[in-house]
């Protein structure tokens, strides 16, 4: 098999972590994995089971993504440098449209979201990972950062994000550690950006 054009560096970890800061502040062309949410009409989608939210739809479970979709738009940014991908919007529950990603040459490219940690088995498999982190913050951050900014952005009713931010505060070490086990290594945001732009191919200067 031919060595990929471009490989990725995945950017998994807790919603609220950073992630998204993380990958605007690198420059790098960035899939953003979280657009690969099932449409809110998918009769496949997870509910939450107990506790206040019972009988909502789980969007933190991997079942509320299509990580088959995730894998062929990676595959595809890897082998030709270009993908077409959805561009979901969370107030609506559904895909609005798509966009074309093209990579312009880069020979790495960012894949981030809360389920990114779902591609890299397969990435490795394939070839096509350059690196793979789970980016971590103290749970407390982690969770004020979050709620802020889905009430900044209309995500959900408040009472629905205060519930589901105090749960994910709760389950932060259990999605750290899914992700470790499948191939991505614990590091805070400066650690990544250090890093990352460590692997970065130098920069000429002009003569």
């Amino acid at each position: 098999m031919p060595a990929p054009a471009a490989r990725v560096i995945v950017l998994a970890g807790p919603s609220g972590a950073g992630k998204s800061r993380l990958a605007d502040r690198l420059g790098l062309p960035v899939l953003r994995l979280d657009d690969f949410y099932k449409n809110g009409s998918d009769p496949t989608l997870p509910t939450i089971t107990e506790g206040q939210n019972a009988g909502l739809t789980d969007w933190d479970h991997p079942d509320s993504w299509v990580r088959d979709d995730a894998m062929d738009a990676i595959r595809a940014l890897c082998t030709d440098g270009v993908a077409t991908v959805p561009i979901y919007d969370i107030a609506q529950d559904g895909r609005c449209g798509e966009r074309v990603l093209d990579l312009g040459g880069s020979p790495l490219f960012l894949a981030e979201g809360i389920f990114a940690q779902e591609v890299v088995p397969a990435g490795h498999r394939e070839g096509l990972v350059a690196a793979a982190y789970c980016v971590t913050q103290h749970p407390l951050v982690t969770f004020w950062r979050r709620l802020t900014r889905d009430l900044r952005e209309h995500r959900k009713p408040p009472l629905v994000l205060l519930r589901r931010g105090w749960a994910l505060l709760r389950a932060q070490g259990d999605v750290v550690r899914h992700a470790v086990a499948l191939g991505c290594r614990e590091v805070s945001p400066e650690q990544a950006y250090a890093e990352i732009r460590a692997m970065l191919p130098a920069r000429r200067t002009p003569a």
